[in-house]
């Protein structure tokens, strides 16, 4: 299991000894996954000069922001992480929908940051990963790649983008002004459903041994850092708003697949509260609801293949979303016009719409997702649907662009508004939607053989080992092990003294 993050100990100690020196250097702390999940544990003085850093910066210090705990300014911490909780009167059902802000972390203001964070940290301290001459690669649909070059930033080190050609302007603008050179953003043919030609590129650099693939569709990091550090932020946030009320209930959590790392949170929930774990993917693309394939623009969820830290026999349901209904939402949601039909024909509270822009076209998936589950379930006013924004519109200004010639002839009024109202909000229904016999998961599950086996090698037994919620639990072993690695070598680097 070694190619696959889940070392305790040091695999190359002059990798080891050239890595530390290097963060000793540049003042580089790590902090734990501890930490992270709860930051009113790091040491104080970190704290303190933590409020004289720009979150926008590649400052080392910024490694400690990368939780849900920061508040709206990214500057401070706050008791609970941020939150969005939808009214009735927006979301069509009584159940309480409650989305995370994902768009609160450093330097790339979306959550990814921390699945870099967390697919990295193992591999320097174990000493496989050497920023004074190995190349970084983050293959992703976005964000992930945004997270990992601008960790790679702070270490001193080149971080190689490699994401789809059409993903959105904003993100590519992004990274323009972050990689240290132009080569070092890699566009692969397609859109957010060619994870297929992202690995293919990655195969192709990963034969050049100054390149190190992080792959957070395969690596446990990922996994585990979600469980223990989301997980922890969606349980306090639930905690906190069903306090003193008998009889409530953290009925579903919901996540897009993506990489699969933030469906990893569910299983704390899971654990923690009995929540049934629902996974989203595209309606025109869906490939754990039919074995489907195809196109679409929810920017973010990945598709057309099962993430080998996927969890499969643990979820319970999978949702279908169309990306008309992301793509029309998002409109409505960030435009003059869009907002004022919500507040003055659908009399909603001007504050909730005043947050509607914390959600990008992945948080509206999840919320549509989200309303679909609770009208499945039948769930009431007792029952809370937890969720992810996992970043906001900054990244899709493009987008609106995009869709105003696509979806409305380049006409955007109040007619507009209320179609898009009554066809991507009011009228969902709860078509394209599973909830998971046994023998459904074993054929998700099944499906990832292909991808895993024959086409990227791993063996048969790290394959099938994955259907036991025991493999799954005993990864948790892994966080005091890290920990423990993490702090010896801090201690060694002298960073922070």
């Amino acid at each position: 299991m070694a190619r696959l993050g889940l070392e305790r100990t040091v695999v190359d100690t002059d990798v080891y000894a050239r890595t530390n020196a290097r963060f000793g250097e540049a003042n580089v702390v790590l902090p734990t996954l501890a930490e992270l999940a709860n930051p009113t544990t790091i040491d104080p003085t970190i704290r303190g000069k933590l409020s004289e850093v720009d979150p926008d910066s590649p400052h080392p210090l910024n490694l400690f922001r990368v939780h849900w705990w920061n508040d709206a300014a990214r500057r401070g911490l706050v008791d609970v992480p941020g939150f969005v909780e939808l009214p009735s009167e927006l979301t069509g059902v009584k159940a309480r929908i409650v989305l995370a802000l994902g768009d609160r972390f450093p330097m790339i203001a979306a959550h990814k940051v921390l699945a870099a964070y967390g697919c990295l940290v193992p591999r320097v301290v174990t000493g496989q990963f050497d920023p004074t001459h190995h190349r970084a690669i983050w293959p992703s649909t976005g964000n992930y790649c945004r997270g990992g070059v601008a960790i790679s930033r702070i270490l001193g080190c080149r971080g190689v983008a490699v994401l789809p050609e059409n993903m959105s302007k904003e993100r590519f603008d992004w990274l323009d002004r972050w990689v240290t050179d132009p080569s070092d953003i890699i566009r692969t043919p397609g859109s957010e459903s060619n994870v297929k030609e992202i690995y293919d590129t990655c195969a192709a650099l990963d034969r050049d041994p100054d390149n190190i693939i992080f792959n957070q569709f395969c690596e446990f990091g990922n996994y585990v850092v979600h469980r223990t550090c989301t997980g922890a932020a969606l349980a306090k946030v639930y905690e906190t708003i069903t306090k003193g009320k008998k009889g409530a209930t953290l009925a579903a959590y919901v996540s897009a697949t993506g990489s699969a790392g933030t469906l990893a949170a569910g299983d704390h929930l899971k654990s923690k509260f009995g929540t049934k774990i629902v996974a989203v993917e595209a309606e025109e693309c869906p490939t754990l609801l039919y074995n489907g394939f195809g196109e679409h623009n929810i920017q973010g969820i990945g598709d057309k293949h099962v993430p080998f830290i996927h969890n499969v026999m643990n979820t319970d349901m999978v949702v279908g979303v169309s990306d008309h209904s992301t793509d029309t939402l998002f409109v409505l949601f960030n435009t003059d016009e869009g907002r004022k039909y919500l507040i003055e024909r659908r009399g909603l509270d001007p504050s909730v719409v005043a947050q509607l822009p914390h959600f990008g076209l992945s948080g509206l998936c999840n919320m549509l997702a989200a309303i679909k589950a609770a009208k499945y379930w039948d769930l009431g006013p007792d029952d809370v649907i937890m969720t992810v924004a996992t970043d906001g519109s900054a990244m899709y200004g493009s987008e609106i662009v995009k869709a105003m010639p696509k979806y409305f002839g380049n006409r955007f009024d109040a007619v507009a508004a209320g179609e898009t109202w009554g066809r991507s909000l009011a009228g969902i229904g709860t078509d394209h939607l599973i909830e998971l016999t046994h023998v459904d998961r074993k054929r998700i599950f099944n499906l990832g053989y292909f991808t895993w086996v024959e086409q990227q090698g791993v063996s048969l037994e790290e394959f099938t080992v994955r259907a036991r919620q025991s493999f799954w639990d005993g990864l948790l072993d892994m966080v005091p092990a890290w920990d423990e690695m993490i702090r010896t070598f801090n201690a060694k680097s002298g960073a922070g003294r």
